[in-house]
């Protein structure tokens, strides 16, 4: 018996632990932006594509340095043999058969120059991979904090709208005993229907906001996503220093790197239109059958001349104006993140200062405000008017702190997609 109780308890202990591990795996991701980018960076079907792109061109570097594939060309010598019989194709009988084996052999360092663009783009693929990933992970994170923003926004509305609830109760009250006019009922009952209508715009935009975050997942637009928890810690001031953040941003985003390796592989380019100069060979070996046994050896070497110089030099003036496309994209590209770099450092230090002038000053005046209004509307020193006021000025002075923090977010994110890593 004490077996068999055993051994119900151990199957309802496995059982237990295979229903929490389910439970788990069925949680949708969305809780924090640490889970939506691991879920990303597996699923992310435009990463996704780019990672491929990149893994194709490093397969391509074997096959840019390689030789050419040798090639064999046989030839039939008079195959009637002085019209001494009918036509032949067999090699036994006819006059001569050579064997010509060719292995053609490019000038001196243009294998190595093929294979080094090659690399050069291989690592600019995998760049570009990188910095989609960025655009991927920044707009993952821009997202969270605007879906954090909206359901804080939906529950203060619902907060401020039981707040009108309880207004609205007290004006009737004060409406039955003839201290109030029914106006202030009625003007409770129409900011309650406006809340309502402003939830129904919030619930939209929160549909909308995960649509594009499902997107971004590469999930189903109607799958689940579970509530914003809280937004990251936002770094030290002393981080955020543009100078110290300039350099990162010029030596790790991974655009900037990418366009910098397309600059070396320009000019390996230009190199290799240079080298068209010079010759390319091609060497051979020609075994001579005659009847059954091979009686002769021939080696040959062909070389091209290159006698089309125009075409060769354009070819050069062609590399050369990709070397500096290359260079002005680069520059173009720098100018541009470095703009954006300081643009949103000032905007985050702006967000940064409303929300803590909102916690500190703007929150507590309007809360003091609020009370003092309730209770002089409760005694008849104050109209309904001023009372709805101090309400509106509570939900904006709330509604800031909530928009500053969600923009500080979307500040932060757009830095750390700047430099290509988190600060």
């Amino acid at each position: 018996m004490g077996l068999k109780n055993t051994s119900r308890r151990l199957l309802c202990a496995a059982l237990a632990a295979v229903w929490c591990l389910g439970a788990q795996a069925q949680t949708p991701p969305g809780g924090d932006v640490a889970s939506l980018l691991a879920f990303a960076r597996e699923n992310n079907p435009d990463f996704a594509g780019m990672r491929h792109e990149a893994a194709a061109a490093a397969e391509r570097i074997a096959p840019a340095g390689a030789l050419p594939d040798p090639r064999l060309r046989t030839e039939l010598m008079d195959i009637t043999r002085s019209g001494a019989q009918d036509a032949s194709l067999l090699p036994g009988r006819v006059g001569s058969t050579r064997y010509t084996l060719m292995q053609e052999l490019p000038w001196f360092g243009k294998r190595s120059l093929k294979r080094e663009i090659a690399e050069l783009e291989a690592e600019s693929a995998r760049g570009r991979a990188y910095g989609t990933w960025n655009e991927v992970a920044a707009k993952i994170k821009t997202t969270y904090a605007q879906l954090y923003y909206v359901a804080e926004n939906e529950k203060l509305s619902r907060e401020i709208l039981a707040l009108m609830l309880r207004l609205e109760q007290i004006a009737q009250v004060r409406y039955a005993g003839g201290l109030a006019a029914q106006q202030d009922v009625i003007r409770a009952q129409l900011e309650q229907t406006a809340m309502r209508n402003e939830l129904i715009g919030i619930e939209t935009e929160h549909h909308h906001l995960m649509v594009r975050m499902n997107a971004l997942l590469g999930r189903p637009a109607d799958a689940p996503l579970a509530m914003p928890a809280s937004l990251r810690p936002l770094p030290d001031p002393a981080r955020l220093d543009y100078a110290a953040l300039e350099e990162r941003a010029r030596t790790r985003n991974p655009l900037l790197s990418a366009e910098e390796r397309r600059i070396q592989a320009a000019e390996k380019g230009r190199e290799l239109a240079y080298k068209n100069r010079y010759p390319d060979f091609t060497a051979g070996v020609a075994p001579n059958q005659m009847r059954n046994e091979v009686r002769q050896w021939d080696l040959m070497l062909e070389i091209n001349i290159p006698l089309q110089q125009a075409s060769r030099r354009a070819q050069e003036r062609e590399a050369e104006a990709m070397v500096s496309a290359s260079r002005a994209r680069r520059d173009a590209a720098a100018n541009q993140l470095l703009a954006e770099l300081l643009t949103n450092l000032s905007e985050l230090e702006a967000a940064r200062r409303s929300e803590k002038l909102a916690a500190g000053s703007l929150l507590p005046q309007a809360e003091l405000g609020f009370k003092a209004a309730l209770a002089g509307y409760e005694t008849g020193k104050v109209d309904f008017a001023a009372l709805l006021d101090a309400q509106r000025q509570i939900r904006l002075a709330r509604l800031n702190q909530i928009k500053s923090r969600a923009e500080a977010q979307v500040r932060l994110a757009e830095i750390e997609r700047i430099l290509g890593e988190d600060l």
